[in-house]
């Protein structure tokens, strides 16, 4: 019965989704304030049906309904709660649900949260989540019912895809999605400026909490679902260049993009024009990967194995919303005047190649994603583009817009001096380069770039400092005038800034890694020892160890250091019920310097023992990638908490689309 009922829901929401994305709309086009304001109801109405359907689905699984099909084909009964609760999103039709519960969510949060939005454009951007809800839950209903009964419901499930039976994993998608999903409201806002024809620093003063909290969330998708690839594959990488990868990080690079394009409407009202097709295409980037994900044309560890119908369905939903916001683009853009003038040497400037380089970057991974698709559909011929490709052509453009981010923030608004931008970072010049010399002493023999890298990494961290020391005017006034200054500073400055050193942290990360990364693969009998980074590693064995619903061939090395034993590492070959998948279970140390990192292969026979195929690791500063982006989205948390975020836009009219605002400086 609660089954039938989350379908029914579902439903509900369907014509909720249809009602909000036609009412209001043509109440704005009229003038109807009362039809205008019908999309606030709509919204939170739609929230609560698909929150009825997700529940009943979550249910299901909780209680291992196997006449559910879905939950015969993605649990068992004797997963762990958590592993009952993610299953429900470790599949195509689930997780479907749950990308269309956060984007209810957050048109229900642009419903409750912009009340001081004008009438006319809170009806419209609320009236195209509706379209775009419309769309998915339509083809939920169609194509993916995760309700479908079975006539004879087995006695037991299949169980969930092993690899996804991961504490890492169940937290992964929903932060994903949500960031994926809350560019929705980027769009929609874009989309209802654009049939509204106005544009201006209250528009752009609006966007940005929502560009925000999407591009915080995918941040730390993003670094969940790498940091699960470290030490779940057993292969010790932390990013391979796999295209569902590739399909998440072009979004976040848009975002990123459009976080500070909208800084240059706000502030100078320029950059309209970049501003909405950014905000178009940062969506757009999202349901290129949702197709990607869903289509069936990508074999991937990440993808689901799905029908094409479902992903021609996908794709025409994609052609629907992409094609007509920027046909409606087109239509505008001519509209759309760039209202402030700046010199070459200025804040806008260098947002400006900012955002040209992000957005290169973003087209770069693109073509290297695609074109092994495109080229098989015309000529039949596989390919994969991996690292080499983007080594060539992604580093180039990160890292000239690395080096230019401390100084970015050193630059005045509309015309700047550059050499008095350059001299306020002299001190993190000093830190950077002697960081990198110390790396070329500690590491010489590691490529000659390493230290360069290190360097760059110091020089956005120190950057970031003397950001703050900037505006706080240390050494400019008394110390205890600074440090009132610096108290006094709004917390999107530090915001701000931590993003920035986070960024710095994940590029030391990065270099230790790549650089001086050491591995050694052997065969390994019981009692033998090896060497590796400083510490002795020996290994005892391999035992048996029974789990809820798999059984491990554990085993066991000691690890020792300046003599005297550290830890005990586990690495296991894992087996899991009913499926009988196995996965390897990696063994961790984090060393100050790095991690020690331990994968158990098959067993064999050697001089007559029984041996294990054992890959050894040691990868220098690689917990700094993770710890970089966990600062980035603390940076991202504390700018969203400050108050000109929580207070919305100034309460003042708008202007026409691209009309220069009364008292605007040129």
């Amino acid at each position: 019965m609660i089954t039938e009922a989350g379908h029914f829901s579902l439903v509900l929401a369907m014509v909720v989704a249809f009602y909000q994305a036609t009412i209001p709309v043509y109440g704005a086009h009229v003038g109807n304030d009362r039809m205008m304001r019908v999309a606030t109801t709509a919204a939170l109405a739609q929230l609560f049906f698909v929150a009825v359907s997700f529940a009943a689905l979550v249910h299901a699984f909780v209680v291992s309904d196997f006449s559910v099909k879905l939950v015969w084909a993605n649990s068992h009964s004797a997963k762990p709660l958590l592993y009952k609760v993610s299953g429900v999103w470790a599949n195509h039709e689930g997780s479907m649900l749950l990308w269309i519960m956060i984007l209810a969510l957050f048109g229900a949060a642009i419903a409750l949260g912009g009340r001081n939005l004008p009438l006319a454009l809170r009806a419209r951007t609320l009236a195209v989540q509706g379209m775009i809800g419309a769309a998915f839950l339509l083809f939920t209903l169609l194509t993916s019912n995760p309700f479908e009964r079975l006539l004879t419901p087995p006695v037991d499930g299949n169980g969930i895809n092993p690899l996804l039976q991961d504490p890492a994993l169940a937290f992964h998608p929903p932060f994903l999605y949500a960031g994926y999903v809350g560019l929705s409201s980027v769009f929609s806002f874009a989309s209802a400026a654009l049939i509204e024809g106005k544009v201006d620093a209250a528009w752009a003063r609006w966007v940005r909490p929502w560009t925000l909290a999407a591009w915080m969330f995918l941040t730390v998708g993003i670094a969940m679902g790498s940091w699960w690839a470290y030490y779940e594959l057993g292969w010790g990488g932390w990013w391979f260049w796999d295209p569902v990868e590739n399909a998440s990080l072009m979004p976040w690079l848009i975002a990123t993009a459009l976080l500070h394009s909208a800084i240059v409407v706000e502030k100078r009202d320029a950059l309209k024009i970049w501003t909405i097709l950014l905000s178009v295409l940062a969506f757009s980037f999202s349901l290129l990967g949702t197709f990607l994900v869903r289509s069936g044309v990508l074999t991937s560890v990440h993808a689901f194995a799905v029908d094409p119908e479902r992903g021609l369905f996908i794709l025409l939903i994609l052609c629907l919303f992409i094609g007509g916001a920027l046909t409606l683009f087109m239509v505008r853009a001519p509209q759309l005047k760039q209202g402030g003038l700046f010199a070459p040497v200025s804040r806008e400037s260098a947002l400006v190649i900012n955002n040209l380089l992000l957005a290169s970057a973003a087209a770069a991974v693109l073509v290297g994603t695609l074109y092994p698709l495109i080229l098989e559909v015309v000529t039949g011929a596989k390919i994969s583009v991996g690292p080499p490709f983007f080594n060539l052509t992604f580093g180039p453009l990160i890292l000239p817009l690395l080096l230019l981010v401390p100084i970015g923030p050193m630059l005045a608004w509309k015309r700047a001096d550059a050499w008095a931008a350059v001299q306020r970072l002299w001190a993190a010049a000093v830190i950077a380069a002697a960081a990198g010399a110390l790396a070329l002493g500690l590491k010489s023999d590691g490529p000659l770039l390493a230290p360069l890298g290190v360097a760059l990494g110091f020089w956005l961290i120190a950057g970031a400092v003397a950001e703050l020391a900037y505006r706080s005017r240390v050494g400019e006034v008394p110390l205890a005038t600074a440090i009132r200054r610096l108290v006094g500073l709004p917390r999107l400055a530090f915001g701000t800034a931590l993003a920035h050193a986070g960024v710095g942290v994940v590029v030391l990360g990065v270099v230790g890694v790549t650089a001086w990364q050491q591995e050694e693969v052997l065969v390994m009998t019981p009692g033998q020892v090896v060497n590796m980074a400083g510490a002795t590693i020996t290994f005892r064995g391999v035992g048996p160890v029974q789990g809820p619903n798999w059984r491990d061939e554990q085993g066991r090395f000691v690890v020792s250091a300046a003599g005297r034993e550290v830890t005990v590492l586990t690495p296991a070959k894992r087996t899991f019920e009913p499926s009988g998948q196995t996965t390897s279970e990696v063994g961790i140390y984090p060393f100050w310097s790095g991690d020690l990192y331990i994968a158990m292969g098959d067993g064999q026979e050697a001089g007559g023992q029984q041996a294990r195929v054992v890959r050894l690791y040691f990868n220098p500063l690689v917990p700094l990638i993770w710890i970089g982006a966990g600062l980035m989205f603390l940076g991202g948390a504390l700018s969203l908490s400050d108050r000109r975020y929580r207070i919305g836009a100034p309460s003042r009219g708008r202007a026409k689309l691209g009309a220069e605002p009364a008292g605007a400086s040129t």
